[in-house]
């Protein structure tokens, strides 16, 4: 069965502590509704570096990329369907939905 990356791009911080809490709330939500599908379902990125093609390094990112979560599921229409119940549009934020090509080496 194919699995999909579902990448969290931009998206607001809460303006207050509660809103934060309550987003949160409605995130978990979202996770449990994958069930099984869920492989990884919360990776926040932190610290993140570019290593350029000259090999100098920069902090920060270029895709404004903050998170993933990995799921397996039937189609890229199942992967989408998941994607558009996510709350962090709710915030903002857009999603990218990837089908993972499985190498074999």
């Amino acid at each position: 069965m194919p699995q999909y990356m579902i990448s969290y791009l931009g998206g607001n911080q809460p303006a207050t502590p509660e809103e934060g809490k309550q987003h949160f709330e409605k995130y978990k939500a979202w996770l449990a509704s994958l069930g099984s599908a869920a492989l990884s379902p919360a990776n926040p990125l932190k610290q993140v570096h570019t290593v350029n093609p000259d090999g100098s390094v920069t902090s920060g990112g270029i895709t404004g990329m903050s998170g993933f979560t990995l799921i397996q599921v039937e189609s890229m229409e199942e992967a989408l369907g998941h994607a558009k119940a996510c709350p962090f549009l709710d915030i903002d934020g857009s999603l990218e939905v990837s089908e993972l090509v499985q190498m074999k080496m």
